[in-house]
């Protein structure tokens, strides 16, 4: 199913109707402010195992990101970190970044893993954002790669419909995504490393 969302102002109605299907366990793709994503409820263990599958990797070795809303949640999946992660993390966010933090005990449990980090999203994407605020917790979420040589990322929705409406449940369209993922960083640390330059600035380091 594709599903047409404005990406300023979302339709309240398909949200719900989309958080709905989600909570049932339905894997969705939908925009950010980097690529296109793929993502499911992080709550729903048949969902989160489905994602895994489909992306050809067994669940412990996945490195799925968390998808939230702002950073009131990032602490129930995270061990406590620095202030200054934190005032970077707030400058950074919501925006083009991945976060990479040491994890909670919360988090093996999620991935049937010894898994010591997680990546946290904020995205700049009214759309993503309101799918993780109406349904109350993180989304779990993988980019959606091509298989095209020279582009790494499908960025028109139809093109991604076409690819993957026998495999996932609902294909959000909110216009054409980019085709470069997100800066990645790593606070592990607690000295800011970036492991990946992506559409984020490296200047807020």
């Amino acid at each position: 199913m594709l599903i047409q969302i404005h990406p300023d102002n979302p339709d309240q109605r398909k949200i719900d109707q989309i958080v709905t299907q989600l909570r049932k366990g339905a894997i969705i793709i939908y925009p950010t402010d980097t690529v296109y994503s793929m993502a499911c409820d992080l709550m729903n263990r048949k969902a989160v195992e489905k994602m895994a599958q489909l992306k050809g990797i067994k669940l412990e070795k996945a490195n799925f990101s968390l998808i939230c809303y702002d950073l009131s949640h990032i602490s129930d999946y995270t061990v406590q970190f620095g202030n200054n992660i934190y005032k970077l993390m707030n400058r950074a966010l919501p925006g083009p970044y991945t976060f990479i933090l040491n994890a909670n005990t919360s988090v093996p449990k999620l991935f049937k893993s010894k898994k010591k980090t997680i990546g946290i999203r904020v995205p700049d994407n009214n759309i993503a954002r309101e799918l993780v605020k109406v349904l109350g917790n993180p989304l779990i979420s993988t980019s959606v790669h091509d298989d095209d040589e020279i582009l790494e990322y499908i960025s028109d929705p139809e093109l991604i419909h076409e690819k993957y409406e026998t495999r996932v449940d609902i294909v959000i369209d909110g216009g054409f995504g980019e085709n470069e993922a997100s800066t990645i960083i790593d606070c592990t640390n607690n000295d800011p490393e970036i492991l990946r330059e992506g559409i984020g600035s490296t200047d807020i380091l």
